[in-house]
């Protein structure tokens, strides 16, 4: 019995997965604070399924990247629950959880996650073994779009913020550029549960987010450090 956690980013997604079936999968978009919904939300989904905590036998969390606070409730969640209940945790790219929605496509596959003034959270995958072919990171999308263009193959493009970039997408790349359908663009948590099977099992006490960025709070530092040196 696998609880699945994604609130990397606005939407918030949790599955239940037993032996290989999805018992229950509620996804949402609706922007309200994960802090408030989180946990409730996994708590309504196990009460759905008649599922008590001692039933789990591992919990799968979306890593980041993503917004620095929705990566750490999520993660906090997971992380919280595995150790009271002394059961795996495992963790998974938030990006590559979007990109599984798009698994079989014949070329490659990009989530895209606005991280504002231009620059998002993306990676390239290979549409039929989701195999990476560019790693996660956080880079300025124009320059990331001249470097996908290089691989002259169809690409996919799906995550919520795809319309932000739309017009830049097709303008980089014209009639290599294909775009999910709506309902492919939300993280699912059953997806995240099935991905996991390939990830190592995490160290509760030092599982961390992996941002791709640091901090403002962190960039501030790093800039008063170098005024400080000169």
């Amino acid at each position: 019995m696998i609880l699945g956690i994604d609130t990397s980013n606005s939407p918030l997604s949790v599955a239940l997965v037993n032996n290989n079936t999805v018992l229950i999968e509620e996804t949402h978009n609706l922007k309200i604070n994960h802090s408030l919904t989180a946990m409730p939300a996994v708590e309504e989904i196990m009460k759905k399924a008649k599922v008590v905590p001692g039933d789990l036998t591992r919990i799968v969390a979306a890593e980041g990247p993503g917004s620095y606070t929705g990566v750490r409730i999520g993660l906090t969640i997971a992380k919280t629950l595995a150790w009271s209940l002394k059961i795996p945790l495992v963790t998974v790219s938030s990006l590559k959880v979007l990109t599984a929605n798009a698994l079989g496509f014949n070329g490659l596959i990009c989530p895209v996650m606005d991280a504002r003034r231009g620059t998002v959270f993306t990676a390239l995958y290979d549409g039929d073994t989701l195999e990476v072919v560019v790693p996660d990171q956080h880079s300025d999308f124009k320059n990331f779009l001249e470097q996908v263009r290089t691989y002259e193959r169809p690409v996919l493009f799906t995550g919520i913020d795809l319309e932000i970039h739309r017009p830049l997408i097709e303008e980089m790349l014209g009639g290599m550029a294909r775009f999910a359908s709506m309902q492919n663009r939300l993280p699912r948590a059953s997806n995240l549960i099935a991905l996991a099977a390939d990830e190592q099992e995490q160290d509760v006490h030092h599982a961390v987010p992996e941002y791709r960025r640091i901090t403002e709070a962190e960039a501030n530092l790093v800039k008063t450090d170098t005024g400080t040196s000169r």
